[in-house]
């Protein structure tokens, strides 16, 4: 994969996920608005444990395939590529309608125990078919992405996402639904809705793409047995899969927690769920909304590094890395400058609301650290370093757990406490992760472009100050997309620095 060949496939996938978060971003305000602060904290708490049972079905699955895809594609050993996606495909069918079973009997448990609110268990009920098609999903999606057809699945997720919301709106206004309890449900009925057309289409694009290998012109030294191929690729997935699960269980564990942590902090119910509407259902949304751009970078890294790894061509390997990092860095320190100087104008453009400047700044400080060790979790999957993956990811998880668990209790710190354990776990993930890297990686910093992006930095704070300042509310819309797109000046201008006489890259 050549360097255009990167940039254009993250480029690509980019702009796919970007169209997804703005129809979650849509989303997200039409829950706030259907639901209320109080019924979009209650959908926040569903979350966790369908992501919970995501990860057991389906944890690891698109890296651990797109790796071997790749690996086979690369060499072009067709029949090992196409053995090795129908043998996952039959495992992952079995193992998704076992563990689907399991949620649908435990849903009362979870409802009434684990999340102490029986409204939720008609939405988990809707959510268990979901998990069978989200499982096979994933592994059309690795197979997509280990042979660079990036935009099949990235206009199918688009398609999925769009129909997502168009059922959620025709549920709520064709039963004309009002009670929180039922409105959630038919919101999350809508997964497994748009789960389903997903697979459907990406099966449909799969069986196409498999017409254009010609297995009879395939350079395999010798086929594989099935159970070998499956094999290969759970070896790859499962430690992917049981870090998954196990930080996504410390998340959960984390998430269903708050409530109870702000009622001892002094919060009555309903208050601490609409606190979390605003900072998790609200602010998060904000702030986290160009991490799609990491995302995608992660992404693509995974074959990448390991087509260039099979190949010998470390040099490229390191360039790459270099690269990403702090690509993945400054975009964190363009949107935390628009975060800090604009807050109240963010939250009065996507929720018209007055009162959650405090939230967006308490969280921007983390976005930084956040959004650098996303990308360096991508590249620790691709060297191959899935241990490493999870003993740093428990490590964040258990330290923003006990974090959470001890501030948020203090009524004067209260739901800050979420914003404080992100910023010292985005920070600890970050530095555990380069360390790790670094031991297979040189990552280098040039003295000269520091300085010269700190002094970009500073300019683009100053801008952003003078122009929220001068700038009348008149065109409020106008005004602020066009500070968000002078913060975004800092991010773009350091792409040139960085790629500016990177030599070593010529011949990715």
């Amino acid at each position: 994969m050549n360097s255009d060949s990167f940039y254009r496939d993250t480029f690509v996938l980019t702009i796919s996920n970007l169209a997804m978060a703005v129809i979650r971003f849509i989303f997200s305000i039409v829950l706030s608005d259907k639901l209320g602060a109080e019924g979009v904290g209650l959908y926040g708490l569903i979350m966790p444990i369908y992501d919970l049972f995501c990860c057991l079905v389906c944890g690891g699955l698109v890296a651990a395939v797109s790796k071997e895809v790749s690996s086979y594609y690369g060499t072009n050993s067709y029949k090992n590529m196409n053995k090795s996606v129908r043998y996952t495909l039959s495992f992952i069918l079995v193992w998704a309608i076992f563990v689907t079973i399991i949620m649908f009997a435990l849903a009362p448990f979870f409802s009434k125990y684990i999340i102490k609110d029986i409204r939720t268990l008609y939405s988990l009920w809707v959510l268990c078919p979901a998990l069978i098609f989200i499982a096979l999903s994933s592994v059309l999606k690795g197979y997509f992405f280990g042979v660079m057809e990036v935009n099949t699945p990235a206009i199918i997720d688009i398609v999925e996402k769009a129909l997502r919301l168009f059922v959620t709106l025709s549920l709520i206004d064709l039963f004309l639904l009002k009670d929180i309890s039922k409105t959630v449900t038919a919101t999350y009925s809508s997964f497994a809705i748009g789960e389903f057309v997903s697979f459907v289409l990406l099966y449909i694009f799969f069986k196409k793409s498999c017409k254009k290998f010609d297995y009879s012109l395939g350079q395999d030294k010798y086929v594989e047995n099935g159970a070998q191929l499956l094999f290969n690729c759970l070896v790859v997935a499962f430690p992917l899969a049981v870090n998954g699960f196990l930080t996504t269980a410390i998340s959960s564990v984390s998430t269903l927690l708050i409530p109870g942590r702000l009622v001892t902090a002094g919060m009555t119910h309903t208050l601490a769920l609409e606190a979390i509407g605003k900072f998790c259902g609200m602010t998060l949304n904000i702030i986290f909304f160009p991490i799609v751009i990491v995302i995608s970078m992660a992404t693509i890294l995974v074959p990448d590094i390991s087509k260039n790894i099979t190949k010998g061509n470390y040099s490229a390997v390191e360039c790459r890395v270099n690269e990403v990092i702090k690509m993945c860095f400054i975009l964190g320190i363009s949107i935390m400058l628009v975060c800090l100087v604009i807050p109240t104008n963010l939250g009065m453009l996507f929720y018209k609301r007055n009162d959650l400047d405090a939230f967006i700044k308490a969280a921007a400080f983390s976005v930084p650290f956040l959004y650098g060790s996303s990308c360096t979790y991508g590249i620790l999957n691709g060297l191959g370093k899935q241990k490493a993956i999870l003993i740093n990811s428990l490590i964040t998880a258990v330290v923003e757990l006990i974090l959470m668990y001890i501030l948020m209790a203090i009524p004067s710190i209260n739901i800050f406490g979420f914003a404080i354990a992100i910023f010292a776990s985005s920070l600890l993930g970050l530095i555990l992760n380069i360390l790790e890297i670094n031991k297979s990686v040189h990552l280098s910093i040039s003295i000269y472009k520091f300085f010269v992006i700190c002094l970009l930095t500073l300019i683009t704070a100053f801008l952003l100050r003078i122009f929220n300042a001068i700038i009348p509310n008149v065109n409020f819309i106008i005004k602020n997309i066009f500070l968000i797109f002078i913060g975004s000046g800092l991010f773009l201008s350091s792409i040139f620095i960085i790629r500016k006489n990177s030599d070593s890259c010529k011949n990715l």
